[in-house]
């Protein structure tokens, strides 16, 4: 009996040890989970405090980048005017908005009652280049028989689709030949190369690093020299170029439907061609400003013969 008695106690005692070993078992478990939830919850307002911080930094960001976008909106066509005036280092034979006056008498002269054809260009864009191999050839008849005054207006925004400032340098070129080259001949030639199909490089993706050699080689093929080239690259005028594109992209007697500059650009006696008819229309750029100046393509170089709208407003393209 004394045996049987001793082994139900030690059952007993088992039995307590293991709940005792249960119960602390269990409460270890417990207290991990709690420790677990307690970092969970640190994690998590740590997570939510650095996502606060972010967000709170791309806000500033952003107010800092809307600031000065509304700042550089604020910035007027009057005062960037002003600003272009300003810039010391001009190029010679730039008129006051920015634009190279070219007529049968050569640099800054009209002709009276002859129409004016203003044209805003970025030597890289396709657009440009495939209106002046359309009508390059009758800008130069039309200038030289004395039927038009021409204006080139020069611009560079277009160095982001280049891998080496493509347009700066072209349009530093064309400034620095009209400076230097008293034969604006030289100049519309120059800049009818430039835009020459077997020449002028693609933009974006498509673009490949062109030399100064390379633009070189299409001015002396105008017949510039070699000389005056040379010289041509040093950037003499990129600040005047960035204050001319600052104001030109404010002048709202050029901006389209949509409230933008896009080139190629033109205007007749100050009227803006509207490129988006011309494509509506399916007639080509040399068939609507041939139409708009009021003139036969058959008179084009014809001396004597003025186009028909004189100084005053270009015809219905309709």
């Amino acid at each position: 009996m004394a045996q049987q008695g001793n082994k139900k106690a030690q059952k007993r005692q088992t039995r307590a040890r293991r709940q005792a070993e249960e119960a602390a078992r269990q409460k270890a478990l417990e207290e991990a989970a709690a420790k677990e939830r307690k970092q969970q919850t640190l994690i998590g307002a740590l997570v939510v405090a650095i996502i606060l911080v972010l967000v709170a930094i791309i806000a500033i960001v952003s107010l800092r980048s809307i600031i000065k976008k509304n700042e550089a909106n604020k910035v007027t066509a009057d005062a960037s005017y002003t600003s272009l005036q300003s810039v010391k280092t001009k190029p010679k034979h730039i008129d006051k908005k920015g634009g190279i006056l070219i007529s049968k008498y050569g640099y800054d002269k009209k002709v009276d009652n002859a129409p004016t054809v203003e044209i805003f260009m970025d030597p890289l864009c396709p657009g440009c280049g495939s209106m002046h191999r359309q009508i390059d050839s009758d800008l130069d008849k039309m200038v030289n028989s004395g039927q038009i005054n021409l204006v080139y207006h020069v611009m560079n925004f277009l160095d982001a689709d280049s891998t080496d400032q493509y347009s700066t340098r072209a349009a530093g070129a064309i400034l620095y030949v009209a400076s230097h080259d008293s034969n604006p001949q030289h100049l519309l030639d120059f800049v009818s190369n430039l835009y020459k199909k077997d020449y002028q490089p693609d933009e974006g993706a498509n673009y490949k690093p062109t030399s100064n050699a390379q633009i070189q080689a299409q001015a002396v093929a105008a017949g510039v020299s070699k000389d005056v080239m040379s010289k041509a690259f040093n950037g003499t005028y990129n600040k005047w170029l960035e204050a001319s594109y600052n104001y030109t992209v404010r002048r709202k007697d050029i901006l389209n439907n949509s409230g933008q500059l896009s080139t190629p650009a033109v205007t007749i006696n100050g009227k803006l061609m509207d490129m988006t008819q011309v494509s509506e229309l399916g007639i080509t750029q040399q068939q609507a400003l041939l139409k708009s100046l009021g003139l036969k393509e058959a008179q084009v170089g014809q001396k004597g013969v003025m186009p028909a709208i004189g100084t005053g407003a270009p015809e219905s393209l309709k």
